[in-house]
């Protein structure tokens, strides 16, 4: 291979900056050529984490890291051995970005600015001379005996020896036609992590009656998708459209291919109380029965349910505001009793999640080594981030897939063209 060997890298989000930096500096003789095809450089990691960029998580064993990933759990559990989420970690800090945890393991940069992480790359890509092309939209790849004749929708041709594509995932799969005509397969894209929008709550007409409690939080609720065995549990937050929060979004990832058959209507059943069983649900009202007697059920919450969720499942369940627990009904109690474990929720529709949009689908992994991130079927091209078919539950595992592909390909592509 020459001295002056080329590498183009298509996308300027995070896998892209990061294969394009880390080529740059591991082979300094290596011309870097980065293709953005907006005008905007890194734009989801800026707005990432409402704008401090969720940049990975803190889980630091492959197995337990690698099962956060509905697509592709086997592919990055091979890939991290490589490059983890401890290496992220002391990439950014050797360059002056120090991260934090917050409690629920997400990871920020201490600045609380994705700013922090933008310009972190950009001096990167400065100092080791990658050469960055806005408004470059790659629409045709084709390869010849001696390197990638690279078409751009504007008319370009750019040629190189080495192809890194990071140009992250596309709602329909006819926009990666120009990526299936190299021979590549393509996992039909569906979206993920998304929030879920109960009857009527969106539209004009009369929304489900949850809703009008939106605002109200539960700290640990169990969601499931009715007729399945698809199932998440976490916090949860009820809006005035539906019902969103951790456990949500995690379980649209989850069944983010069932749900799009279902065309996203579907049954979401919520237990509002975890840990504990019908039967032992059913001992302790008894208990109630017997030693608050007098008590008004309204006023006996003893679950760390909200107030107001509690009062309106106990209204939709039909106790009045008067009833004591000793003339609780039997059927009145039996229905407050599924209420609080299985709660139906009527789902019609989803709603993009913020920022965090996510799309599931993309090259097939079969057609990828997870240890270089070369093409199987064409030497020299690589893939790098959202355009594989791997997705994570949470922004900060998208991120580490993006970091921890960009850097393997990176390392491979410098290794090659030495």
């Amino acid at each position: 291979m020459p001295d002056s060997a080329t590498l183009i890298v298509a996308g300027g989000g995070a896998a892209g900056f990061f294969c394009a930096v880390n080529a740059a500096r591991l082979n300094p003789s290596l011309k870097v050529i980065l293709l953005e095809k907006t005008d905007k450089l890194l734009s989801k990691v800026k707005v990432s984490g409402g704008g401090r960029c969720n940049l990975t998580h803190a889980c630091f064993d492959i197995t337990a890291m690698s099962k956060s990933y509905p697509r592709g759990g086997q592919f990055v559990k091979k890939a991290f051995h490589r490059f983890f989420t401890t290496d992220t970690i002391a990439w950014f800090k050797e360059r002056g970005v120090a991260c934090k945890t917050e409690n629920d393991g997400r990871m920020f940069p201490v600045t609380n600015s994705s700013q922090s992480i933008i310009d972190c790359l950009l001096k990167e890509a400065a100092q080791y001379g990658v050469e960055v092309l806005l408004k470059q939209e790659i629409c045709g790849i084709n390869r010849t005996d001696s390197c990638f004749q690279i078409r751009c929708s504007n008319g370009k041709i750019a040629e190189a020896d080495y192809l890194c594509i990071a140009s992250g995932g596309y709602p329909k799969s006819s926009m990666f036609s120009w990526l299936t005509a190299t021979g590549h397969t393509i996992s039909e894209p569906v979206p993920s992590l998304f929030t879920f929008n109960l009857t009527g709550g969106m539209t004009g007409t009369k929304g489900h009656p949850l809703t009008a409690l939106m605002g109200v939080s539960i700290a640990n609720a169990r969601v499931k998708i009715a007729g399945t065995k698809l199932e998440t549990e976490g916090p949860l937050l009820i809006t005035h459209w539906g019902l969103s929060g951790p456990a949500v979004l995690k379980l649209s990832a989850w069944a983010a291919r069932e749900l799009k058959e279902k065309q996203y209507v579907f049954i979401a059943q919520v237990s509002w109380i975890t840990g504990m069983t019908e039967i032992e649900l059913r001992e302790e009202f008894q208990q109630n029965r017997m030693m608050h007697a007098a008590q008004k059920i309204m006023g006996r919450n003893s679950y760390g349910l909200a107030t107001r969720l509690w009062e309106f499942l106990a209204l939709q369940s039909g106790v009045t505001t008067s009833m004591r627990w000793a003339d609780l009904p039997s059927a009145v109690q039996n229905k407050l009793i599924r209420n609080l474990l299985f709660y139906e929720c009527p789902v019609k529709g989803k709603t993009t999640f913020k920022e965090e949009f996510v799309t599931a689908g993309g090259i097939q992994l079969s057609e990828v080594d997870p240890q270089t991130m070369m093409s199987r079927k064409l030497p020299g091209l690589f893939f790098a981030g959202e355009v594989l078919d791997v997705d994570g539950v949470t922004g900060g595992f998208n991120f580490q897939h993006a970091w921890t592909s960009g850097w393997i390909a990176a390392d491979a592509i410098a290794a090659m063209s030495r």
